[in-house]
């Protein structure tokens, strides 16, 4: 089965990168390390409060291919929105690939 037809965004993925600053410290920077196909749902009723007992900030359901390259902590970036990965999960049958996220508010916005 192919969900490719129910991915109706394309989101930059945006990694924390660490490089050496020559002196003996690290530089943090954000990177856009590609795009991926993408559904954000809400989620529902029972998985936001799963979430708060866990005491997770769950606020998005974000669907993908089975082979995006999205891992928790990225940043997933469009349509006026950034959403920070909290977990990626697959299935026992590789259909798709499914991210819990958290809503972020951009600086200046």
């Amino acid at each position: 089965m192919d969900i490719t037809h129910f991915l109706n965004r394309r989101l930059a993925v945006w990694r924390t990168v660490t490089t050496d600053d020559g002196y003996g410290g690290q530089e943090t920077t954000h990177q856009q390390t590609g795009e991926v196909r993408a559904k954000v749902d809400q989620p529902s009723a029972s998985e936001r409060m799963l979430a708060q007992q866990a005491g997770s900030p769950h606020t998005h359901t974000v669907y993908l291919q089975p082979s995006a390259d999205v891992r928790r902590g990225d940043e997933l970036r469009g349509d006026g929105q950034a959403l920070r990965v909290i977990s990626v999960v697959q299935p026992s049958a590789p259909l798709y690939r499914r991210a819990e996220c958290e809503l972020t508010e951009q600086e200046g916005a």
